[in-house]
């Protein structure tokens, strides 16, 4: 038979190459069928059909996908197709990869609301698209631009502005577009803006009345944040019907909660919390997670020994070796009638036999009939068998498995078990009789698989729904939600937990129970009685073992600017040198004279602090200036270099907390030329120097001959009264006890300054003088007598073209520049805002041409005016500041000035308006138009009549008539390093308030900052 299929293989095989050599007979191919041995012959079979791996030797074939998991053809898809969508790191559908994660219920989300007066009077300035990304020029009907060489980047704003005609601030686009349009304001509002509102005019104004309700409503749902989905995955707001919102995003929910009737007069957003669950949500069923990431299908592992208990069935293969008188091999598989045929011995039933059996069988019928020989019986390839997975299953459905398979295998194929599904009452069910139960908690817990029973074909594993549940939470080793099924007690639920963690507190168990009257009710559980251990349970119970208190016991604790912080042992008579026994224990500059000890004070643990100082404690040690600590104590050690408010300040806090009328706020406060000034707790029988050392000390502008105590006393609580008490510190410096005042609550200690110091501060003087450098200044020191310590000017010095830089200008130029930019772009956002209703209005895309105009010439400027650079120039005559008689003219110096004296130059720089700005070199007799005239003349947008020169030295005329009716600047005598500005002529264009007062703020500084970069 065998031969006979290898024939027919090879006469298949022989059909392609008939066309080609057409001498193939049924002679060659037999001699070449003869000339293979039987492996060989097996190997080529096995090729041929797909089978095994052409060694000649056989294995358990690996399972496809069974047909119960895959997906009918042509099935109706759902809309939320699990399968189909991406998922977040906590299994969140996304629906596309861009998109925000859909709700779910018991999810948290924030809900933001604003009313829609506040929303459309600020819709220029606050809400609506948050990304400032400029006008597209996508609007409906959108506007025509203005035609320039550049597109102009969009208005900046504080949160963008958004819109579309009509005044409805919504998702769209509006915006000034052409040839070379202006990019502006985008009306794309992302996931995170608030839902749309349409801005209309009402008939009838709200009264007082109606705002405040509204203002109240918002009010009390803000106040209600975060709010959390029910089970249901549904949004209960506070006077609001329920809201489903599961399965939604976060922008459609904002839509789906803007579009409701209520909510009318609001703008909302709903933003997703994704907060981690804690205590009993945080809690997941025990044993689940073995069947995460399990594959759909299952393949047995093949090549292991069959057990002699392996149930023999139609479709395994018996390898067959016999040896002795009769040397020969046989593969034969066991047919639908149970049997196998065995050449020479015929038929031998083995159907339903162990293999042990089915292997005495058959040797015994060897041994009968065929004297001589003996045989060898193995497994050889085993057969698939079908099973069927029920109940709770991830997959249920039919499945074909390895004929070694066992009920765990079976539910691995079929994706594990349902969280609402049993581990503990899984049934094996053959011939519609339960064969064994089994608890996948005994394989879990104790590594027993001995009811993991081997299946056979057309069993039933089934798998009921999860049967009474308990809660374990807080301080055993497995916290989870556990099946119950033994397990009666509280000692044996703590034993499926893993047991007590070392700080489990266990005489305050708690359980929680759910009464048959629907209460809860909670019961305090000793584990270390027999009473409270054999504490009985109920379905649905929830069991929380606390942890002890973090609190340390008989310790104190070392905290701040030291090598080694942590918790020392405490022992009566510590004392704070056994802390910090040396100074080599604190870090670098650390503060050796103010060391805080904060301290509980038994039995209501109060709070109270004192201080000491490490130098006199480590200098006489165990005596009062070391003080003797006690348990709990926390010792703080400051940085001389740094802020104390950090440390002090919870302390201070804790210290408010507990004042009471009859002890008022023990705190004082130092103030004035101290190192450290601030808060500080008031310590008992504390004195003024031990204030001045809490303060880091005196500083070395402290002035060291009397204080000033500001002493305020309620006295019978009908006033606040105020006294000022003087303090002689060098009494206090000297040790004298009777000028060391005793402080009391609230009091304040003034430190004096030295009168007259000053801070010593320093001007730099660079370019052409002949000592260049920085120079200490004194107070009241003027520039020309830093000048003649610099050693006076060089030949090649340029006086004329003199910058000096004030850094207190700077940082007013600074603060002018954003105010005015800020109010420049609140005209230019009401400007763009026109320019759509005026479009809207004439439905027409000429209506706001005017107003586009302006928008565009008005941008320019605000991005111009953003980028420039605060200089910080003060102009002054320099010739005239050296050579005035008893420093009339002087300028007195400051800190951080800086005079820089450029060389010689000859040019003339035109800027502005003009066809190609450039600087030229200076003529004698050529007027202001001759040198403009040389840089092409001026440009269209030009403002002649106001073009202006600037002095070298920073000295501004006008382009006004200066004396004469026939007297005008062009006749102005120009000198070298003049610079002529031409301003653009903001008549040309919309007019917007600011537009003359930017352009020329523009120009001046931007003529100064080249004067100090030609430097």
């Amino acid at each position: 038979m065998r031969i006979r299929s290898l024939g027919a293989i090879l006469v298949a095989l022989s059909i392609g190459s008939v066309a080609s050599s057409q001498n193939q007979t049924s002679e060659t191919l037999q001699a070449l069928k003869n000339s293979l041995s039987p492996d060989q012959q097996g190997s080529i079979l096995q090729d041929v059909l797909g089978k095994g791996t052409g060694t000649g030797k056989k294995t358990d074939a690996k399972l496809d996908t069974p047909e119960t998991v895959r997906r009918k053809a042509g099935a109706q898809t759902d809309l939320f197709d699990k399968e189909k969508y991406q998922r977040t790191l906590d299994g969140r559908i996304l629906r596309q990869s861009d998109e925000d994660p859909e709700l779910r219920p018991n999810d948290t989300v924030l809900i933001e609301m604003i009313s829609s007066d506040d929303l459309c009077n600020n819709a220029s300035n606050q809400f609506g698209n948050q990304n400032n990304n400029g006008i597209n020029g996508n609007g409906a009907n959108g506007v025509n631009g203005v035609n320039g060489a550049n597109g102009v980047n969009g208005i900046g704003g504080t949160n963008g502005i958004t819109g579309v005609p009509g005044l409805i601030v919504t998702p769209g686009n509006i915006g000034v577009a052409g040839n070379n349009g202006i990019p502006g304001i985008s009306g794309n509002i992302p996931n995170n803006s608030f839902s749309s509102i349409i801005c209309r005019t009402p008939e009838k104004p709200k009264t007082d009345m109606e705002k405040d309700k509204t203002e109240k409503f918002r009010k009390r749902i803000l106040d209600n944040n975060p709010y959390k989905l029910n089970g249901f995955g549904v949004l209960e707001l506070p006077g609001l019907p329920a809201i489903p919102l599961a399965g939604l995003t976060a922008w459609e929910a904002t839509k789906r909660l803007g579009a409701d009737p209520d909510l009318v007069d609001y703008a909302v957003r709903v933003t997703l919390l994704r907060l981690l669950p804690s205590g009993n949500e945080a809690l997941n069923p025990f044993g689940y997670d073995l069947f995460q990431g399990v594959p759909s299908t299952f393949a047995p592992v093949s090549d292991i020994q069959v057990p002699i208990g392996y149930i023999v069935g139609a479709g395994d293969t018996l390898e067959i070796q016999l040896y002795g008188n009769d040397a020969s091999r046989y593969e034969l598989t066991v047919g639908r009638d149970g049997r196998v045929s065995f050449p020479k011995l015929g038929p031998i039933m083995v159907s339903g036999m162990t293999f042990d059996q089915a292997r005495a069988a058959i040797e015994q019928r060897v041994a009968k009939q065929l004297i001589g020989t003996h045989v060898n019986v193995t497994m050889g390839e085993l057969r698939s068998i079908r099973v069927f997975v029920l109940g709770e299953a991830e997959k249920p459905g039919s499945y074909a498995v390895g004929g070694l398979s066992t009920m765990t295998n079976a539910l691995f194929v079929s994706g594990g078990v349902k969280k609402i599904g049993s581990l503990r009452n899984i049934q094996l069910k053959r011939d519609g009789r339960l064969v064994t139960t089994l608890d996948l908690y005994d394989l879990l817990l104790h590594g027993d698989n001995s009811k993991d029973s081997q299946l056979l074909p057309n069993d039933v594993i089934f798998i009921p729904p999860i049967g009474n549940t308990l809660s374990v939470d807080g301080a055993v080793r497995r916290p989870a939600i556990y099946e119950l099924k033994g397990e009666k007690t509280v000692a044996q639920a703590i034993e499926i937990a893993g047991g007590l963690l070392p700080d489990a507190d266990e005489k305050l168990g708690q359980l929680e129970r759910i009464l048959p009257s629907s209460l809860r009710e909670m019961r305090n559980v000793d584990l270390t009685s027999p009473a409270g251990r054999a504490t009985e349970l109920a379905n649905g119970d929830k069991l929380k073992i606390p942890a002890i208190r973090p609190t340390l016991e008989n310790s104190v604790v070392l905290m701040g600017y030291v090598f080694r912080p942590g918790q020392f042992e405490y022992r009566p008579g510590l004392r704070l040198t056994d802390v910090l026994s040396s100074f080599d224990e604190l870090r670098p500059n650390a503060d050796q004279h103010y060391i805080m000890i904060r301290r509980e004070v038994p039995p209501d643990e109060k709070i109270e602090v004192l201080s000491a100082d490490l130098r006199r404690a480590l200098a006489a040690r165990g005596s009062a200036a070391d003080p003797e600590l006690r348990p709990r104590d926390k010792i703080y050690v400051f940085d001389l270099s740094s802020d104390r408010e950090r440390i002090v300040a919870p302390v201070i806090r804790e210290l408010q907390l507990q004042a009471t009328p009859e002890k008022p706020e023990q705190t004082v406060s130092i103030d004035g030329r101290v190192k450290a000034p601030g808060h500080y707790p008031l310590e008992p029988a504390m004195h003024v120097s031990d204030l001045i050392r809490a303060g880091g000390s005196l500083a070395d502008a402290a002035f060291r001959g009397n204080a000033e105590i500001t002493r305020y006393d309620a006295g019978d609580g009908d006033a606040r009264k105020t006294e000022l008490i003087p303090v002689d510190l060098t009494a206090v410096r000297r040790g004298d006890a009777g000028a060391d005042l005793l402080l009391k609550p609230y009091d304040i200690l003034i430190i004096k300054p030295i009168p007259q110091w000053v801070e010593p501060g320093m001007i730099e003087l660079a370019g052409e003088v002949r000592f260049p450098g920085k120079y200490p200044i004194h107070q009241g020191e003027t520039l020309s007598s830093a000048l003649q310590r610099a050693g006076g000017f060089t030949d090649l010095a340029f006086v004329e073209g003199a910058v000096f830089i004030r850094e207190e200008l700077k940082k007013k130029e600074k603060d002018q520049i954003e105010l005015l930019a800020n109010r420049l772009q609140s005209d230019l956002a009401s400007l763009s805002l026109e320019a759509v209703a005026s479009s809207a209005a004439t439905n027409s895309a000429a209506g706001g041409g005017n107003a586009a105009q302006g928008l565009a010439v008005g941008q320019q400027l605000m991005i111009q005016l953003r980028q420039t650079k605060p200089v910080g120039r003060l102009v002054i005559d320099l010739n005239r500041v050296t050579k005035s008689p008893a420093g009339t003219e002087d300028v007195v110096l400051r800190d951080g000035d800086k005079l820089m004296i450029p060389k010689k130059t000859q040019e003339i720089t035109i800027l502005g308006e003009v066809q190609s700005p450039t600087s030229h070199v200076f003529e004698p007799g050529l007027n202001r138009d001759e040198y403009i005239a040389r840089s092409g003349g001026t440009t269209q947008k030009a403002d002649r009549k106001r073009t202006y020169v600037v002095r070298a030295n920073g000295d501004v005329v006008t382009g006004q008539r200066t004396g004469g009716w026939f007297r005008r600047s062009q006749s102005l005598e120009m000198r070298p390093g003049d610079t002529i500005v031409v301003p653009l002529d903001t008549e040309r264009v919309r007019a917007l308030p600011l537009w003359t007062a930017v352009t020329t703020i523009v120009y001046n500084l931007a003529v100064a900052l080249l004067a100090v970069r030609g430097l």
